[in-house]
């Protein structure tokens, strides 16, 4: 089981949302699936965190929803729109600088 430490992940659910809905549309479980794995299981997030995450990015227009029948089931589709994109560029941008000054302090540490 991956640990996680719920202070530093604050913002991070947003950000892998987008980032992996940016490729393609998806639902929520898949995304959950799909968080874990691409992070190698070091990024668990719980479908009580993403569904949270997916409809407050909905109703700011980040993100549009769009049902679709699948083997007799309604599943619920997201996809990023325009606002969406924007928003992710920002918070990439926002996670490069945050990430590149825990780099160098790192490097100033272990020099």
């Amino acid at each position: 089981m991956a640990k996680t430490n719920p202070a530093f992940m604050s913002g991070v659910p947003e950000l892998l949302v987008l980032r992996l809905l940016s490729g393609r549309e998806m639902y929520g479980y898949e995304l959950v699936r799909s968080i874990q794995l691409v992070s190698n299981n070091a990024i668990a997030l719980a479908e009580g965190v993403v569904y949270p995450v997916l409809h407050s990015l909905e109703v700011q227009g980040f993100l549009r929803a769009k049902r679709k029948m699948v083997n007799n089931r309604a599943r619920v589709y997201y996809a990023v729109t325009a606002k969406g994109r924007k928003r992710l560029n920002a918070l990439m941008s926002e996670w490069e600088r945050v990430s590149s000054g825990i780099n160098a302090f790192m490097g100033e540490l272990y020099a």
